[in-house]
């Protein structure tokens, strides 16, 4: 008769396993693992490829050349040359006007004013009414009229036909702008947009030799093909003459220059997105570990049978690889499709980030979670199993001969690398990844090593004479079998590590979101204030009920000097560098440190003569240190001083920063304005009367972009507590693994008790010391993990001050026994209710 072939036996044998519950931790572990990353890749490639297929849409162009001065006919008569079609704008702040017979409101804006061809890639999208029907068109507004956001329209309560005063001029309003291709990927902008022809810009009077005014040129190929050589050879031609003419304020735009908008708080949730992922990747190669070697030691009997009955170990080894490869496959598939389904549910809760329609998703992740999955199978599932088709045949008579070991180091370290190598691959931040990782790696050294000197503990220190008859039997089942305990207490610690690490990240991650925008932050910005006006617009402030409010003096000026070295903009290759050298800065000076700024390095002291405190990025990026001495050209005028403090500033708070700062309380020899920022009172005309009081001023409402901000935050916090959920999951999974691990030690050990009188309350009781002790000693030891690793992540992968609870150790602890115990009740129900014959049986068995 001919032998059954390897896959038919093997799927027998998975079948007939199924019904256990190892292979099934197996798979659900690996199915979390490869939801949890794909969930994350997808959603990240999607992102990637709508921004590719629309950057030139958010460029406006092929390529853009932005400058803060005009710039010189030679750049568009040189696309001209080129075969490139080519289209001017200019973009800046200014005060948008009512008619005073509709009220005379006043707003400030963002103006636009386009040339002839704009926009060159994208369409704009337009309304002839807030609420009316969309149309898109590929040209801007002719002569004599405007485009407006419909918040302009509410502002100055006007509707779509009537005047809008710009200075000096008076255009109609004959659209709304409902998309702007070029205004970047739907974050927040300064003010709501007024877009007019260029034709028109001389009449409103308001572009004047101060004016803050970005002009950018975008060109563009006029055919679909052969038009990148053309496109390269102008980026090439307009990088060589902004060099070579030292064409200040000129720069090359690329997307990721061109729209930073939010870019820290996104970043931050997708590391924090990342983190999760490959915490659940470890916790279920845990999760994996564990059930791979219960499932191999509940089959050592099995195949000592089959050795005996003549099988050879590789019809064995080849047997149940492949089962635990028909495993890894489905369960890797199942993920694959969860984690599609997950991603969905992503793009539902961050709806509104971003304006593009994302593509398909791609089919990279797909393939990469399936790696992920085999490799994790692979690497700690394969190896105990394998070691089934080495067992003795001698086992069948002598059970000690045969017991499971640990794995091949050669094996082992392979498996662990490659897994290693996938999840900094999934973490995209070798820091990141690396504390994660590491992390990891050495609480579990740690927690074995601490574990096994408890047990050592116990065995020395619990007096058995006088001891609780419960405790004694406690103690002698845990010095019993040390390797047990060792492993058990590391698993359910590296688990309770990883839901105590998240849950401080992220509540820390979240206030420290929620703190950039509190309820109180300031919601108008206030600038060009004159020093002859300051007492009475801080009189009229406090008038108005506003009490608490920044008043700082602001002065332009550019750095032409360091170390009396004058500054090369050729010198600096980073390309942040370069356009802060060649444009002006915001400087200011106080005689108290900012209470929102915090020094980083030296001393700030009130009114130091000669001293300046610079910000810790900006000393970063152009390569300053303490002790420099910098010079700066104020409309002619010296400003210089010697580097004494460093500090760090939140740009993203809602609050007055400078790049540069005196430690003075008044520098009466330079001109200066002051801008103040504080939160308006409610109701409507504040902004109104104060324009009319101080018409020069420029009054900036950012109340919209708080809100925008809130919402955004709201709908990052929603992805990243969804995710979350996965990682819960995969902690759970970890419990029950490592509670079950020491099911069969306790069977054989329960039934020899109750065949020698002992009751079944007094086992009860034991059960429940031994289980509420190991997870207390896990949830204390996973709690001062997490708080060391949550530091080293805090500092110097997501850059926020870690600010632990002090409860987060005895939290811990009791959070681990509370859990040990409920998993350890559920997993062990069965184990004293059998009858004690049965028992007998199964341990003999």
């Amino acid at each position: 008769m001919r032998p059954a072939s390897v896959w038919l036996l093997a799927l027998r044998q998975l079948l007939r396993d199924l019904r256990a519950g190892e292979l099934r931790l197996m798979a659900a572990a690996v199915t979390l693992a490869v939801a949890s990353m794909c969930a994350v890749a997808f959603f990240a490639d999607r992102l990637q490829q709508g921004m590719a297929q629309d950057a030139l849409a958010l460029l406006g162009g092929d390529a853009v050349v932005a400058s803060d001065q005009p710039l010189p006919d030679s750049f568009s008569l040189s696309a001209t040359e080129m075969g490139l079609a080519s289209a001017r704008s200019a973009s800046f702040p200014s005060m948008a006007r009512a008619d005073d017979a509709q009220g005379g409101a006043a707003r400030l804006v963002s103006l636009k004013a386009v040339a002839p061809g704009y926009p060159l890639r994208g369409a704009l999208q337009v309304a002839d009414a807030v609420d009316g029907p969309l149309r898109k068109v590929r040209s801007g507004p002719a002569a004599g009229t405007v485009w407006v956001d419909a918040a302009v329209l509410d502002a100055l309560a006007l509707q779509v036909g009537d005047s809008l005063l710009l200075g000096d001029a008076r255009l109609r309003i004959a659209q709304v702008i409902v998309q702007e291709p070029d205004r970047g990927a739907g974050f927040i902008n300064f003010a709501p947009r007024v877009m007019l022809a260029e034709a028109d810009l001389a009449a409103t009077g308001l572009v004047q030799p101060a004016s803050r005014i970005r002009w950018r040129l975008a060109v563009a190929a006029r055919e679909g093909r052969g038009g990148d050589a053309a496109v390269k050879g102008y980026l090439q031609w307009a990088e060589d003459r902004i060099a070579r003419d030292k064409v200040r304020g000129a720069q090359v735009e690329s997307l990721e220059s061109a729209r930073p908008e939010m870019r820290q708080t996104l970043d931050r949730a997708g590391q924090f997105l990342r983190l999760v992922a490959v915490l659940s990747a470890l916790l279920a190669a845990v999760a994996v570990g564990i059930a791979a070697r219960g499932f191999a030691a509940r089959h050592l009997d099995g195949c000592a049978m089959l050795r005996v009955l003549g099988q050879p170990q590789r019809r064995i080894a080849a047997i149940y690889t492949i089962e635990i490869g028909v495993v890894g496959l489905a369960a890797s598939v199942a993920g694959v499709l969860l984690g599609l389904l997950v991603h969905q549910v992503f793009v539902w809760l961050l709806a509104g980030l971003v304006n593009t329609s994302l593509p398909a998703p791609g089919l990279w992740p797909a393939g990469f979670g399936m790696l992920v999955g085999l490799v994790l199978l692979a690497a700690f599932g394969l190896p105990p199993v394998l070691q089934l088709a080495r067992v003795p045949p001698l086992r069948v008579i002598r059970r000690e001969l045969g017991q499971t070991q640990a794995a091949s180091a050669v094996v082992l370290i392979a498996g662990v690398a490659g897994y290693a190598a996938l999840l900094l691959a999934v973490a995209a931040d070798w820091k990141l990844g690396g504390i994660a990782i590491g992390g990891f790696a050495a609480a579990w050294a740690l927690f074995a090593g601490l574990s096994y000197l408890a047990v050592r503990a116990l065995r020395r220190y619990v007096p058995e004479a006088t001891a609780p008859r419960w405790l004694t039997l406690a103690t002698r089942q845990l010095g019993a079998r040390p390797a047990l305990v060792v492993l058990q207490v590391s698993s359910l610690a590296l688990g309770l590590m990883a839901l105590v690490l998240l849950v401080l990240l992220r509540t820390d991650l979240i206030a420290s979101w929620r703190a950039a925008t509190p309820a109180d932050a300031p919601n108008r910005f206030v600038i060009n204030i004159q020093p002859e006006q300051g007492d009475d617009f801080q009189t009229a402030l406090r008038a108005a009920g506003v009490t608490r409010y920044d008043w700082y003096p602001m002065i332009r000026g550019r750095l032409v000097a360091i170390n009396d070295r004058e500054i090369q903009v050729d010198a600096y290759r980073d390309d942040r560098a370069r356009r802060l050298v060649d444009r002006e800065f915001n400087l200011s000076h106080a005689a108290v440190l900012p209470s929102h700024n915090e020094v980083s390095a030296g001393q700030w002291t009130d009114d130091e003569p000669d001293a300046m405190s610079v910000e810790q990025g900006l000393a970063d990026t152009l390569g300053l240190k303490l002790g420099d001495h910098l010079r700066f050209d104020v409309a002619g005028l010296p400003m210089s001083g010697r580097i004494t403090s460093l500090r760090k500033v939140d740009w993203t708070s809602m609050r007055v920063n400078f790049f540069v700062m005196a430690p003075r309380a008044s520098m009466p020899e330079l001109p200066s304005t002051t801008i103040a920022a504080f939160r308006a009172p409610d109701g409507r005309g504040f902004d109104s009367a104060l324009l009319k009081q101080f018409p020069n001023l420029t009054v900036i409402d950012v109340s919209t972009q708080i809100a925008q901000v809130q919402q955004v935050l709201d709908q990052v916090i929603a992805a990243v507590e969804f995710l979350f959920l996965f990682t819960l999951a995969a902690g759970l999974l970890v419990l029950f693994a490592a509670v079950s691990a020491t099911r069969e030690a306790r069977e054989r050990e329960y039934a020899l008790m109750r065949a020698m009188g002992a009751r079944q309350t007094l086992l009860a009781t034991v059960q429940r010391a031994e289980l509420l002790g190991t997870g207390a000693l896990a949830g204390t030891l996973a709690s001062i993990a997490a708080l060391a690793v949550g530091w080293a992540l805090a500092k110097y992968a997501f850059n926020f001050n870690w600010q632990a609870p002090w409860w987060t150790v005895p939290a811990g602890g009791l959070s681990g026994a509370l859990l040990a115990g409920a998993a350890g009740w559920y997993s062990l129900r069965e184990v004293l209710r059998r009858p004690v014959t049965e028992t007998l049986r199964r341990a003999q068995e």
